[in-house]
């Protein structure tokens, strides 16, 4: 379930405060982050934010098409191999034209 928009934009007040810190900065570095629930405010454009996506940390650079979005949107978590085809005549004669050899 979303936000209620009464309530507004939400961002962990630990992440706004490295975000503060690191636009203050000379040299940029990414910020380490588990909270994908966070909404992305203008003060985020032209940062990197490392999102965890519950297996490892992806690094999202934040644009100016992003605001408003959540950090999450944008680190998928899972990995989408592809359908299963129930024609295993054309299955095979497609792994025969890439050579590619059934394993099974």
């Amino acid at each position: 379930m979303s936000r209620s928009n009464k309530k507004g934009l939400y961002v962990e007040n630990s992440l706004m405060k490295k975000v503060i810190f690191m636009s203050k900065q000379e040299k940029k570095k990414s910020i380490k982050t588990w909270s994908r629930k966070s909404a992305i405010f203008p003060e985020f454009v032209g940062l990197t934010f490392d999102v965890y996506n519950g297996r490892k940390f992806e690094p999202v650079f934040v644009t100016s098409d992003m605001v408003g979005h959540k950090l999450g949107e944008f680190v998928p978590t899972r990995v989408f191999k592809e359908h299963s085809s129930n024609n295993k005549a054309a299955d095979s004669k497609a792994a025969a034209a890439t050579g590619v050899t059934d394993t099974k």
